[in-house]
Protein backbone atom coordinates (compact mmCIF):
# COMPACT_ATOMS: atom_id res chain seq x y z
CA UNK A 1 0.00 0.00 0.00
CA UNK A 2 1.14 3.15 -0.99
CA UNK A 3 1.16 5.66 2.19
CA UNK A 4 2.60 8.87 0.13
CA UNK A 5 1.51 10.87 -2.73
CA UNK A 6 3.68 11.79 -5.26
CA UNK A 7 4.00 15.22 -4.09
CA UNK A 8 5.60 13.71 -0.46
CA UNK A 9 7.95 11.09 -2.80
CA UNK A 10 9.03 14.31 -4.47
CA UNK A 11 9.57 16.40 -1.05
CA UNK A 12 11.65 13.43 0.17
CA UNK A 13 13.75 13.40 -2.84
CA UNK A 14 14.09 16.49 -2.54
CA UNK A 15 15.69 16.60 1.24
CA UNK A 16 17.47 13.57 0.13
CA UNK A 17 19.45 15.69 -2.48
CA UNK A 18 20.63 18.22 0.22
CA UNK A 19 21.04 15.68 3.14
CA UNK A 20 22.12 11.98 1.76
CA UNK A 21 19.42 10.66 3.79
CA UNK A 22 15.49 10.96 4.91
CA UNK A 23 13.55 8.73 7.38
CA UNK A 24 10.58 7.47 7.07
CA UNK A 25 8.95 6.81 10.42
CA UNK A 26 7.17 3.43 11.69
CA UNK A 27 6.65 2.25 7.83
CA UNK A 28 7.37 -1.27 8.12
CA UNK A 29 5.22 -3.35 10.45
CA UNK A 30 6.62 -3.87 13.68
CA UNK A 31 5.19 -7.36 13.97
CA UNK A 32 6.83 -8.21 10.41
CA UNK A 33 9.95 -6.83 11.70
CA UNK A 34 9.56 -8.82 14.99
CA UNK A 35 9.80 -12.15 13.35
CA UNK A 36 12.77 -11.27 11.21
CA UNK A 37 14.51 -10.03 14.52
CA UNK A 38 13.06 -13.69 15.66
CA UNK A 39 15.25 -15.53 12.39
CA UNK A 40 17.94 -13.53 12.50
CA UNK A 41 19.05 -14.24 16.69
CA UNK A 42 19.35 -18.07 15.16
CA UNK A 43 21.51 -16.72 12.75
CA UNK A 44 23.92 -14.80 14.36
CA UNK A 45 24.57 -16.85 16.66
CA UNK A 46 25.30 -19.90 14.25
CA UNK A 47 27.58 -17.20 12.25
CA UNK A 48 29.26 -15.74 15.06
CA UNK A 49 30.15 -20.13 16.44
CA UNK A 50 31.92 -20.70 13.14
CA UNK A 51 33.43 -16.81 12.78
CA UNK A 52 31.42 -16.71 9.45
CA UNK A 53 30.85 -12.96 9.56
CA UNK A 54 32.52 -10.03 7.90
CA UNK A 55 33.96 -8.30 10.84
CA UNK A 56 33.58 -4.37 10.64
CA UNK A 57 35.47 -3.51 13.32
CA UNK A 58 35.92 -4.63 17.29
CA UNK A 59 32.29 -6.93 18.10
CA UNK A 60 30.58 -5.78 15.03
CA UNK A 61 29.82 -8.27 12.62
CA UNK A 62 28.36 -8.02 9.08
CA UNK A 63 25.91 -10.74 7.62
CA UNK A 64 24.56 -11.08 4.06
CA UNK A 65 20.70 -12.58 4.77
CA UNK A 66 19.53 -15.62 3.29
CA UNK A 67 17.38 -14.84 0.80
CA UNK A 68 14.39 -17.01 1.79
CA UNK A 69 11.18 -17.12 4.18
CA UNK A 70 10.91 -13.76 6.42
CA UNK A 71 14.31 -12.11 4.64
CA UNK A 72 12.37 -12.47 0.82
CA UNK A 73 9.35 -10.29 1.92
CA UNK A 74 7.90 -8.87 -1.21
CA UNK A 75 6.52 -6.23 1.07
CA UNK A 76 9.47 -5.20 2.21
CA UNK A 77 11.70 -4.97 -0.22
CA UNK A 78 9.13 -3.97 -3.58
CA UNK A 79 7.70 -1.14 -0.56
CA UNK A 80 6.14 1.31 -3.22
CA UNK A 81 7.40 4.34 -1.44
CA UNK A 82 11.14 3.61 -1.00
CA UNK A 83 11.05 2.40 -4.82
CA UNK A 84 9.68 6.08 -5.64
CA UNK A 85 12.17 7.45 -3.39
CA UNK A 86 14.94 5.49 -4.75
CA UNK A 87 13.57 6.33 -8.09
CA UNK A 88 13.60 9.53 -8.20
CA UNK A 89 16.86 10.20 -7.03
CA UNK A 90 19.10 6.76 -8.38
CA UNK A 91 17.44 6.91 -11.78
CA UNK A 92 14.37 4.66 -12.91
CA UNK A 93 14.54 0.72 -13.33
CA UNK A 94 16.98 0.44 -10.56
CA UNK A 95 18.41 -2.97 -9.04
CA UNK A 96 18.04 -4.79 -5.99
CA UNK A 97 21.75 -5.56 -5.18
CA UNK A 98 22.16 -6.27 -1.33
CA UNK A 99 20.36 -7.84 1.94
CA UNK A 100 22.21 -7.93 4.89
CA UNK A 101 22.76 -7.04 8.74
CA UNK A 102 25.39 -4.79 10.80
CA UNK A 103 25.14 -6.00 14.05
CA UNK A 104 27.65 -4.16 16.65
CA UNK A 105 27.54 -6.43 20.25
CA UNK A 106 28.73 -5.67 24.14
CA UNK A 107 31.95 -4.39 23.56
CA UNK A 108 32.20 -3.11 19.92
CA UNK A 109 34.12 0.15 19.33
CA UNK A 110 33.75 3.54 16.96
CA UNK A 111 34.40 3.04 13.61
CA UNK A 112 36.79 5.28 11.69
CA UNK A 113 34.73 7.64 9.45
CA UNK A 114 34.30 6.90 6.49
CA UNK A 115 32.11 5.52 3.15
CA UNK A 116 30.82 2.36 2.00
CA UNK A 117 32.05 3.01 -1.62
CA UNK A 118 34.45 5.37 -3.76
CA UNK A 119 33.98 7.94 -6.07
CA UNK A 120 32.92 6.77 -10.01
CA UNK A 121 35.58 9.37 -11.04
CA UNK A 122 38.85 10.21 -9.43
CA UNK A 123 39.51 13.69 -8.98
CA UNK A 124 36.22 15.06 -10.36
CA UNK A 125 33.06 16.70 -9.05
CA UNK A 126 30.54 13.72 -7.21
CA UNK A 127 27.94 12.51 -9.21
CA UNK A 128 23.95 12.22 -8.48
CA UNK A 129 23.71 8.99 -6.53
CA UNK A 130 24.19 5.64 -7.66
CA UNK A 131 24.23 3.28 -4.86
CA UNK A 132 21.97 3.61 -1.63
CA UNK A 133 21.00 2.28 1.28
CA UNK A 134 17.71 1.21 3.06
CA UNK A 135 18.58 0.57 6.88
CA UNK A 136 15.89 -0.53 8.73
CA UNK A 137 16.56 -1.87 13.09
CA UNK A 138 15.13 -5.10 14.11
CA UNK A 139 15.14 -3.50 17.29
CA UNK A 140 14.80 0.00 18.74
CA UNK A 141 18.03 2.05 18.07
CA UNK A 142 18.89 4.67 21.12
CA UNK A 143 22.14 6.35 21.98
CA UNK A 144 22.97 3.45 24.03
CA UNK A 145 22.85 0.67 21.75
CA UNK A 146 24.99 1.90 18.63
CA UNK A 147 23.13 4.22 16.61
CA UNK A 148 24.82 5.31 13.40
CA UNK A 149 26.00 7.80 12.99
CA UNK A 150 26.28 10.12 9.53
CA UNK A 151 26.87 13.57 8.59
CA UNK A 152 24.85 15.69 5.89
CA UNK A 153 25.52 16.69 2.22
CA UNK A 154 29.04 14.72 1.92
CA UNK A 155 27.54 12.35 -0.28
CA UNK A 156 27.66 15.69 -2.78
CA UNK A 157 31.00 16.67 -2.10
CA UNK A 158 34.81 15.21 -3.31
CA UNK A 159 35.88 12.89 -0.63
CA UNK A 160 38.51 15.18 0.05
CA UNK A 161 36.63 18.12 0.91
CA UNK A 162 34.05 16.25 2.82
CA UNK A 163 37.09 15.37 5.02
CA UNK A 164 38.20 18.99 5.54
CA UNK A 165 34.27 19.76 5.78
CA UNK A 166 33.91 17.26 8.74
CA UNK A 167 36.88 17.60 10.82
CA UNK A 168 36.38 21.67 10.80
CA UNK A 169 33.59 20.91 12.53
CA UNK A 170 31.49 22.65 9.58
CA UNK A 171 29.62 19.03 8.95
CA UNK A 172 29.77 17.40 12.25
CA UNK A 173 28.60 13.97 12.69
CA UNK A 174 25.15 13.10 14.02
CA UNK A 175 23.74 9.98 15.51
CA UNK A 176 20.09 8.12 14.09
CA UNK A 177 17.86 7.49 17.04
CA UNK A 178 15.14 4.86 15.42
CA UNK A 179 12.48 3.25 16.78
CA UNK A 180 11.73 -0.50 15.48
CA UNK A 181 9.15 0.20 11.94
CA UNK A 182 11.67 3.35 11.60
CA UNK A 183 12.90 3.10 7.56
CA UNK A 184 16.14 5.09 6.72
CA UNK A 185 16.95 5.61 3.01
CA UNK A 186 20.80 7.02 2.61
CA UNK A 187 23.54 7.67 -0.14
CA UNK A 188 26.25 5.22 0.87
CA UNK A 189 28.71 8.07 0.21
CA UNK A 190 27.92 10.41 2.83
CA UNK A 191 30.49 10.29 6.00
CA UNK A 192 29.14 8.60 8.37
CA UNK A 193 30.53 5.63 10.97
CA UNK A 194 29.07 2.99 13.25
CA UNK A 195 28.92 3.69 17.33
CA UNK A 196 29.87 1.10 20.23
CA UNK A 197 26.52 -0.59 21.65
CA UNK A 198 27.25 -0.23 25.71
CA UNK A 199 23.96 -3.23 26.05
CA UNK A 200 23.91 -6.65 26.52
CA UNK A 201 21.91 -7.38 23.28
CA UNK A 202 22.70 -7.16 19.88
CA UNK A 203 21.55 -4.11 17.86
CA UNK A 204 21.23 -5.60 14.49
CA UNK A 205 20.09 -3.18 11.69
CA UNK A 206 19.05 -4.55 8.47
CA UNK A 207 19.97 -2.92 5.34
CA UNK A 208 18.51 -3.62 1.57
CA UNK A 209 20.89 -1.81 -1.18
CA UNK A 210 19.82 -0.59 -4.51
CA UNK A 211 21.48 0.90 -7.56
CA UNK A 212 21.57 2.39 -10.74
CA UNK A 213 21.14 -0.04 -13.76
CA UNK A 214 24.03 -0.21 -14.80
CA UNK A 215 26.19 -0.42 -11.38
CA UNK A 216 27.39 -3.65 -9.91
CA UNK A 217 29.85 -4.79 -7.46
CA UNK A 218 30.14 -8.50 -7.84
CA UNK A 219 31.54 -8.44 -3.94
CA UNK A 220 27.85 -6.96 -3.20
CA UNK A 221 25.06 -9.36 -4.19
CA UNK A 222 22.23 -11.39 -3.23
CA UNK A 223 22.04 -15.13 -3.61
CA UNK A 224 18.38 -16.11 -4.84
CA UNK A 225 17.03 -19.03 -5.17
CA UNK A 226 15.46 -20.38 -7.95
CA UNK A 227 12.17 -21.43 -6.66
CA UNK A 228 12.10 -18.42 -4.52
CA UNK A 229 12.81 -16.48 -7.52
CA UNK A 230 10.13 -18.20 -9.35
CA UNK A 231 7.33 -17.10 -6.82
CA UNK A 232 8.37 -13.73 -7.01
CA UNK A 233 6.23 -11.16 -8.31
CA UNK A 234 7.09 -9.30 -11.74
CA UNK A 235 8.45 -5.97 -9.74
CA UNK A 236 10.44 -8.07 -7.67
CA UNK A 237 12.27 -10.67 -10.14
CA UNK A 238 12.99 -6.88 -12.10
CA UNK A 239 14.61 -5.88 -9.06
CA UNK A 240 17.02 -8.70 -8.61
CA UNK A 241 17.13 -9.44 -12.19
CA UNK A 242 21.02 -9.23 -12.18
CA UNK A 243 21.42 -10.99 -8.96
CA UNK A 244 22.73 -14.76 -9.12
CA UNK A 245 20.47 -17.86 -8.84
CA UNK A 246 21.20 -20.68 -6.79
CA UNK A 247 20.39 -24.10 -5.52
CA UNK A 248 20.23 -23.24 -1.96
CA UNK A 249 19.08 -20.67 0.22
CA UNK A 250 22.12 -21.15 2.92
CA UNK A 251 24.75 -21.02 -0.30
CA UNK A 252 26.36 -17.68 1.53
CA UNK A 253 26.92 -19.68 5.20
CA UNK A 254 30.51 -20.49 4.26
CA UNK A 255 31.38 -16.86 4.49
CA UNK A 256 30.94 -13.29 3.28
CA UNK A 257 32.37 -11.79 0.29
CA UNK A 258 31.49 -8.10 1.09
CA UNK A 259 35.16 -7.69 2.89
CA UNK A 260 36.31 -3.91 1.99
CA UNK A 261 33.61 -1.35 2.90
CA UNK A 262 35.63 1.83 3.86
CA UNK A 263 36.77 3.89 1.61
Amino acid sequence: MVRYSDDEHDAYAQSFGRDGIVVLKQHFPKETLSRCRAAFDGLLAQRLARNATAVRGENRHYITLPFAGVFADEAIFCDPDILAIVERVAGDDPVMCQLATDTPLKGSTYQDVHRDTPALFDGLDETPSFQLAVDFPLCDVTLGNGPFETTLGTHRMRADEALIAYRSGARPLQPVEMELGDVMIRDVRALHRGTPNRTALPRPMAVIGYSRSWYFRPEVHVDVPRDVYQNLGARAKRLLRHMPQVDDAGAMDSGETYLKFAY
